[in-house]
């Protein structure tokens, strides 16, 4: 008797949870029409998505067509999800602006990498960008939030990028962190032989410090370079371990 009774139960349950799912989804399918016109005069309103097409189902709307830049896709998708009403988004937008060699698009981004945020404690972020079939990986380390942010930006909006994949890592806030890489920042520039990389506003000699383990990246003109990095940077105190990454440039 007591299993018959479960077994009602259960079903009663299983009643009334597809009745509220059909209600769901019939009052989203509701608005369809109106989403739909909405998305539409959003995303013609701007003449870089005039090869967007939407199509709207129980609330859900669909993106298809082509762009030039990465960042007009993802730019396409925030106008139609700030809709009213709009349950989600499905972004199948292809970027169909200009082919470059993946080779060439690797170099061009990390050119802009390598300059990127002059003056805005740059020394502490390596991020570095490889490229396979127009998709772009960024790798690396960034200080802060707003330096992951900024070479995201400039993967989205070079020409020839087809997707991005995130790959970089914040270092979590740490006052002790900072002071090491202040140290470090000084006795690596301000050192005899070392001090005319400081002359590069890119900062050549990049220090990374995540919970007291401080590592150097980039690249320097010759060994004896990178041992007086590496020297300097083992002189910090406060670092629990020390990594010397520097490259030593090819003679050509």
């Amino acid at each position: 008797m007591r299993k018959s009774v479960w077994v009602l139960g259960l079903f009663v349950a299983l009643s009334v949870s597809s009745i509220g799912l059909v209600a769901e989804v019939a009052s989203a399918a509701r608005f369809d029409a109106s989403i739909q016109s909405q998305a539409g005069q959003q995303l013609a309103a701007k003449k870089e998505f005039h090869n967007v097409q939407t199509s709207v189902e129980d609330g859900i709307v669909t993106l298809t067509g082509d762009v030039d830049l990465y960042q007009q896709k993802l730019d396409a998708v925030k106008k139609v999800r700030k809709l009213a009403n709009v349950q989600g988004v499905r972004n199948l937008i292809e970027v169909s602006g200009a082919d470059v060699a993946d080779a060439q698009l690797a170099a061009q981004l990390g050119r802009k990498l390598y300059y990127d945020r002059i003056g805005q404690d740059n020394v502490f972020n390596f991020i570095t960008a490889s490229v396979q079939n127009g998709v772009v990986t960024l790798n690396g380390e960034a200080r802060i939030d707003v330096d992951r942010d900024s070479a995201l930006w400039l993967a989205y909006n070079m020409p020839g990028v087809k997707d991005v994949v995130n790959n970089i890592n914040v270092a979590p806030v740490s006052n002790f962190d900072d002071r090491i890489r202040i140290q470090a920042a000084r006795v690596i520039y301000r050192d005899p032989v070392l001090s005319r990389y400081a002359i590069d506003p890119a900062r050549p000699i990049r220090i990374v410090v995540d919970r007291g383990k401080l590592s150097l990246y980039g690249t320097v003109a010759n060994k004896m370079d990178k041992e007086v990095a590496g020297i300097r940077a083992s002189q910090v105190f406060g670092a629990f371990s020390v990594q010397n990454n520097l490259q030593v440039q090819k003679k050509s």
